[in-house]
């Protein structure tokens, strides 16, 4: 008799969660493969610190052949599932396809950036989903920075040294955190004109920061961003991104080379391409998290909409505590559809949250009891340590070496701002000159350098002037769903480039956020594998079953 074929898609808190359980339950009893655009799964909670240069990228990804044991891992993006033949078909990330036949699927897409009608934010804005964006932000903040320092033009200056951030959510809260600390450490080694210094602009519609959570932990965070100098601007969003800053729904105008966009997710649309039942584009399944009708198919994480039995008519948010815990029921049940235990119903229980503020400021409350300042860092950094799949040691050893050595503030080049555009279905993987947004890749370094789409889309030039984008406040979300919990599914599974309107190669030079003229700049190198996004960074404490 033939061992069962498992195929999960995407390796995000789900997917990953879910091939780790079954590689320990099934052990050499089914055949387990985990189709994945990259080969590593990434902790998202961790990549504000990336951008602020804290860590180095490889120590927020975790190797897939190197943890999950009797697992085949294949690169590629799902552009097309039958369920009928019980087939996924797949584009590598050269070009090529295949084809993966299962007696078991289980769909764990996650999501990607969500993006709403505001003039201007397709064009100038980038998200803050995956690897290639947080380096790129690194990169850009640098070269702002130094730019500034060496301009004689006040006006100059000051706009490149302001940074905005829309969005107050976890995700949010922590690039303005970790950002204003990072400028600050750069230009006391740069220093501005006189009676200047970096300005972060921190905004949301939403009456407080981090609305998701309890109002004393919103409190702390307010008081340490407003101590550390960041504007917060509560109530007010961006009506409109343009050439030469963005307006905000106050009617002030903001100069400025840099808008990053944390307003929050939405559904890989992968899911909606399967006819089956959907509850706000998340893929509806029972408690079981199998889809109705169809038993041999599970979905997980931000894809799917899990019923909330503590909370009848409602379903689990888009969260990675959520996600996480996610995986662990689909691999049981998984099992147990092949004779190996009983199904269980998905339940849960929320122990606390953590929200990094940088150097040894926090906001936590774990099993309810609020905590700020050094403890908090402390409880928070000791969580990341413990939910952390693999990489410990090796992220301490970068906490230990922040605390006594300065950061070291270069520009890299490897990932240019056409190459991670925010309108774009696969977030974790950086754009490549010549292919399509499913033919992206990983240079020397392992940071992917982008794919443009067809040869008429590649970019040119991008002066340094361009500005990124805005929202209105009139549709800008307040609470930000899955950027912000402790680990977000990275959208991984949406193949196909953007339309031409929104393909960064598109627009003329002038509409470049924040990139110095091409002769300025490293070429793009082409690479041969992807980096992966994501989220979400809701930093929830699962429970220690979980672990």
């Amino acid at each position: 008799m033939s061992r069962p074929r498992i195929v999960i898609v995407g390796a995000g808190f789900a997917g990953y969660r879910t091939a780790r359980e079954l590689s320990r339950l099934a052990r050499d009893k089914a055949d387990i493969t985990l189709l994945n655009p990259t080969d590593y799964f990434l902790y998202l909670p961790l990549l504000p610190q990336v951008a602020a240069g804290i860590l180095e990228p490889r120590r927020v990804t975790v190797s897939l052949s190197g943890t999950l044991p009797r697992v085949r891992p294949v690169l590629g993006e799902a552009d097309g599932i039958d369920l009928d033949a019980r087939t996924v078909h797949y584009s590598d990330p050269e070009g090529g396809g295949g084809t993966l036949q299962y007696d078991r699927l289980v769909l764990a897409a996650g999501s990607v950036n969500k993006l709403l009608p505001i003039p201007g934010v397709a064009e100038h804005a980038h998200g803050f989903r995956g690897l290639p964006e947080a380096l790129y932000l690194r990169d850009h903040v640098t070269r702002q920075v130094e730019l500034a320092a060496a301009a004689d033009d006040p006006k100059s200056c000051a706009a490149r040294c302001t940074f905005v951030v829309v969005g107050a959510g976890y995700t949010g809260t922590e690039v303005a955190a970790h950002g204003q600390m990072f400028t600050d450490a750069q230009v006391r080694k740069h220093p501005l004109r006189e009676g200047m210094r970096p300005r972060w602009m921190l905004l949301d519609i939403a009456p407080r920061v981090l609305p998701e959570l309890d109002e004393r932990l919103s409190r702390t965070a307010n008081r340490v961003l407003r101590q550390r100098g960041v504007d917060v601007r509560m109530g007010t969003s961006v009506k409109e991104a343009m050439h030469g800053g963005v307006l905000l729904t106050d009617g002030e105008f903001v100069d400025t080379r840099t808008l990053v966009w944390c307003v929050g997710v939405r559904p890989d649309p992968l899911v909606d391409s399967l006819d089956l039942p959907m509850e706000r584009g998340r893929l509806l399944v029972d408690p079981n998290l199998q889809v109705p009708g169809r038993p041999e198919v599970f979905a997980c994480g931000d894809a799917a909409a899990v019923p909330d039995l503590d909370r009848p008519g409602q379903y689990t948010p888009m969260t990675a505590q959520h996600a996480w815990r996610h995986g662990k029921v689909c691999a049981h049940n998984i099992a147990a559809s092949f004779g190996a235990g009983e199904p269980r119903a998905y339940r849960h229980r929320d122990l606390g949250f953590v929200v990094d503020l940088g150097g040894a400021q926090a906001a936590a409350n774990p099993f309810g009891v609020p905590l700020s300042g050094p403890v908090a860092g402390a409880v928070t950094r000791g969580y990341h340590l413990a939910a952390m799949p693999g990489n410990r040691v090796r992220v301490a050893a970068d906490w230990l070496l922040d605390a006594v050595l300065p950061r070291q503030a270069v520009q890299l080049g490897l990932v240019r701002s056409w190459s991670v555009p925010l309108d774009t279905a696969s977030p974790e993987l950086a754009r490549v000159p010549g292919r399509g947004e499913a033919d992206a890749g990983v240079g020397a370094a392992g940071v992917g350098d982008g794919g443009a789409g067809a040869a008429e889309r590649q970019p040119g030039p991008e002066p340094a002037e361009s500005r990124p984008g805005s929202e209105s406040a009139k549709s800008q979300p307040g609470p930000e769903p899955a950027k912000s919990q402790l680990g977000q599914e990275p959208a991984k599974n949406q193949p196909g480039g953007e339309p031409a309107k929104n393909q960064p190669g598109g627009e003329p030079a002038k509409n470049q956020p924040g990139e110095e003229p091409a002769k300025k700049q490293p070429p793009p190198a082409p690479g041969e594998g992807h980096p992966s996004p994501g989220p979400v960074k809701r930093t929830d404490i699962p429970a220690e079953g979980d672990r």
